[in-house]
């Protein structure tokens, strides 16, 4: 797993260094890797480190410390170096000793640089950019590497509130930080410098894909259709029959066991789907191990009581949309459940569900409403945020956004629910379901290629690249 520290975990680790090291050796040591990687940028994007140039954007703190040490070591490597100073009364004096020393030149304008080097403001700053930083940064028209993180983005949440840096690459230094996945767009690609820090538990974690290669559920040679989990759909209507064969069908796609419909679209699901045991009731139904609910059911009366019949249920279940907004008319329904429940909402059902809006710290509010409610959270987005009930998170960076289509959380929750049938926890299931799902639409928007730029797609060819995708986790695994 990776693991994401707060600001002020990375500050408390880093104090003892700091007290026991001479004074500005660890600013040193991350400089030297920051100028490391901006050589290797270099290279990467223009053939060669000598006579290239490259201008820093310096502030105040030790951001921008960090980066004019690197311009010193940038330009012993023949790099033709210049420093915009934001504010040059505040400048770190020992780092621009340095630079001055190393033949770097402090500059009223950009130049033409190959590479843009943000030093601005580090984990420590709040806010958007001020008004002379933005101007700065709005003449970039190169590739910026950030220092820590694209100043003007939160450190702790990722929010952006007005004017940010939009980095190629961020450098970070002894940790990842939250801003590092709950803002990945504008952090672009991530490289972290060891720089010695003792850390302790994350405030929370991702899973890499071998971690979800090696949770997915694989049948061994005493198992059969019912050990390996029996998951339940109730999905779809005589209005949205699309929803039920969506669901049902990104269930069976994420198993080897075995899936029971139950609702009014049961030919349509039969005749995409021959191998699930379909019924008209959920009396009729029989015993599963998991129960998936919501997605086009409705939200008249009669999908009211069905949902309340599921959830006096004891198994696990996972409530997906008409099941949100019609718990969100009686919250209590969840909380009264001592068999483990999950809510997969997007930011509207969750301010339906917690009576506010998500607000910019997606991971806290999150937790919160878990914890509220007795049942874990999977909190969908670019970065899906997931919390069960005693506050540990799991976040799955989508690397896209080709999921945000009509019918492809029909698809999330299938394959969630046929997971949570496995044995899978809550948590565990709706991680490892959201990464799944997350490379599943990738691939179905690159044509099945990994790595290779998409296409818009719906949600039907999505659904047929559960499959590859879940093929791709497990070569992780194996590996």
């Amino acid at each position: 797993m990776r693991g994401y520290f707060t600001a002020d975990q990375v500050r408390d680790a880093e104090a003892p260094l700091l007290s026991s090291l001479p004074e500005g050796a660890l600013m040193r040591r991350a400089a030297y890797g920051l100028a490391q990687v901006i050589v290797d940028e270099l290279r990467s994007r223009t053939g060669g480190v000598v006579h290239r140039t490259v201008a820093l954007l310096v502030g105040s703190g030790d951001n921008g410390g960090d980066g004019l040490w690197a311009g010193a070591f940038l330009r012993k490597r023949g790099v033709v170096v210049r420093a915009i100073l934001l504010d040059p009364a505040r400048a770190h004096q020992k780092g621009l000793d340095a630079f001055l020393r190393a033949g770097g030149r402090v500059a009223a304008d950009l130049g033409e640089p190959d590479l843009v080097v943000d030093g601005i403001v580090g984990i420590s700053g709040r806010g958007a950019l001020r008004p002379d930083a933005a101007a700065m940064v709005a003449q970039v028209r190169c590739p910026i590497v950030a220092v820590d993180l694209p100043s003007g983005v939160d450190a702790n949440t990722g929010a952006v509130c007005g004017p940010a840096v939009t980095a190629a690459v961020t450098v970070t230094f002894g940790a990842l930080k939250p801003v590092h996945v709950l803002a990945s767009p504008q952090c672009g690609r991530v490289e972290l410098i060891d720089i010695g820090l003792d850390l302790g538990e994350p405030d929370f974690q991702s899973l890499e894909p071998s971690d979800v290669g090696a949770l997915w559920p694989v049948p061994g040679p005493g198992d059969d259709k019912y050990s390996q989990g029996v998951v339940g759909v109730i999905a779809g209507s005589d209005r949205y029959p699309g929803a039920g064969v969506l669901c049902t069908g990104a269930a069976v796609t994420s198993t080897s066991g075995l899936v029971r419909f139950a609702g009014p679209g049961a030919a349509e699901v039969l005749s995409r789907f021959p191998e699930v045991v379909a019924s008209s009731t959920f009396e009729e139904a029989g015993r599963v191990q998991a129960w998936v609910v919501g997605p086009g059911m409705g939200i008249d009366a009669g999908a009211a009581a069905l949902l309340e019949l599921v959830l006096a249920t004891d198994v696990p279940v996972v409530i997906d949309a008409d099941g949100l907004t019609l718990l969100a008319q009686d919250p209590d329904l969840v909380r009264r459940r001592t068999a483990p429940t999950l809510l997969t909402p997007h930011a509207g059902e969750f301010a339906r569900l917690a009576g506010r809006e998500v607000g910019a710290d997606r991971v806290s509010a999150t937790r919160e409403l878990a914890s509220d409610l007795g049942a874990s959270v999977l909190l969908k987005g670019h970065t899906t945020v997931i919390a069960d009930r005693v506050g540990r998170v799991l976040v799955n960076d989508a690397g896209g956004s080709w999921a945000s289509t009509a019918g492809s959380g029909d698809v999330l929750s299938g394959v969630i629910g046929a997971l949570l049938a496995s044995g899978l926890t809550p948590l565990e299931a709706a991680a490892v379901g959201a990464r799944a799902h997350a490379l599943a639409a990738n691939l179905a928007a690159a044509g099945g290629m990994v790595d290779v730029a998409g296409a818009p797609i719906s949600a039907s060819p999505l659904l047929g690249r559960v499959r590859d995708a879940v093929r791709v986790l497990r070569s992780f695994a194996r590996d």
